[in-house]
């Protein structure tokens, strides 16, 4: 499959795909449409950037659409036919951006219930007949509690970015939400690395999954390039300042630590030298972090300094250079830090402090390259 023209789409996904430009799937999108289509369920590994949510939006729009045209409409509010799992509202609103140009000519209804929003709005999101229903856990389980949404009609259920999504809380809500399915549905999870606690879930509920993992997953994309900056008595930020008065692009930089106490003292000593800069972490305000993320994502601001929050699911074109203040402990937390830079065919850089305490990770670096 060398083009999306290759695959049986509906002709109007097709003319959609015209529209935007995309011609030519990616490694998980040729692998993991076809399964897919066939209605069978998937657990795709790929690395990030490298176009998963098209690689089951489009397959759950084709089953949906085909659905109506056979006959068969949802009439029925609050009903869905389909619920996309993701961790944070940040990557729920991507995911229905996603989405949102083939509604335009398939005329499905996509909605969303996500954290960070009021209860009163997710509940007004819901009313009304909906085909795809775009959810964090929480707050889903929170309206099936309240028996304001019925899944008795549910046809796919996909997991998104499922690595982030499973802390101690979420496994729980996320069988609890697939027993709430009254006919199995097909599955799918897509993450770019498998965690152990990821592996539990697909033991528990993927058992019968093909899985598919792209020949670049856990490693980093070809595009990116990578520097290492040796780190003496740990002083971090004459380093820094120094990359940031160069000024190596004119684009995006993130900026990762490894805290939120971290992230907080970065933001106050950059802003002492007159480094104009914002942070994105947990336990701040939801909507000044929103809108933090907005005004980087509009190139408002150039730094963006953030914990691990940052490094998985976001898609911000502009960012062209990561910097890893501090090293994370694991290489999956590396693999998806280094992400969000380099992304559909983009290049990139990352920067890495490299301290005494880092070598374990640094002797592993080598073996996530894509060469």
């Amino acid at each position: 499959m060398s083009s999306f023209s290759d695959f049986n789409l509906l002709p109007s996904l097709q003319l959609s795909l015209e529209e935007k430009g995309i011609k030519i799937p990616t490694e998980i999108q040729k692998r993991a449409l076809p399964v897919l289509l066939a209605g069978e369920s998937v657990v795709g590994v790929s690395e990030t950037g490298s176009g998963k949510t098209l690689a089951y939006a489009l397959p759950v729009l084709h089953h949906l659409k085909s659905l109506e045209n056979q006959g068969s409409a949802i009439t029925e509010s609050a009903r869905p036919r389909c619920i996309v799992l993701v961790p944070t509202r940040e990557l729920g609103e991507q995911v229905s951006k996603v989405f949102k140009p083939f509604t335009h000519t398939t005329r499905l209804r996509v909605r969303t219930v996500l954290g960070g929003t009021s209860f009163d709005v997710a509940r007004r999101n819901i009313s009304g007949p909906f085909e795809i229903l775009i959810a964090t856990p929480g707050r889903l389980v929170q309206l099936l509690d309240r028996k304001l949404l019925n899944l008795n009609d549910i046809r796919i259920l996909i997991f998104d970015e499922a690595d982030q999504m499973l802390d101690p809380g979420f496994l729980e809500d996320a069988l609890k939400i697939s027993s709430l399915c009254t006919e199995k549905p097909q599955l799918a999870l897509f993450s770019a690395t498998i965690s152990q606690k990821v592996q539990a879930l697909i033991d528990q509920s993927f058992k019968a999954a093909k899985v598919l993992r792209s020949a670049g997953s856990h490693k980093v994309v070809p595009t990116l390039k990578t520097l290492n900056r040796k780190i003496e008595d740990g002083k971090r930020l004459p380093v820094l300042e120094s990359l940031l008065t160069k000024e190596f692009d004119t684009q995006g930089t993130l900026i990762f630590t490894n805290t939120r106490d971290q992230c907080d003292k970065l933001a106050l000593a950059l802003k002492k030298i007159g480094k104009t800069c914002l942070i994105y972490r947990g336990e701040m305000d939801k909507v000044e972090r929103r809108r933090n993320l907005n005004s980087f994502r509009e190139g408002k601001v150039r730094i963006l300094i953030s914990t691990d929050l940052a490094s998985r699911g976001l898609d911000v074109e502009n960012i062209t250079r990561v910097i890893n203040y501090h090293m994370p402990n694991q290489m999956d937390n590396y693999l998806h830090r280094v992400g969000r830079t380099a992304r559909a065919g983009r290049n990139g850089l990352v920067i890495n402090f490299i301290t005494e305490r880092d070598q374990a990770i640094f002797q592993s670096l080598h073996s996530v390259s894509s060469t």
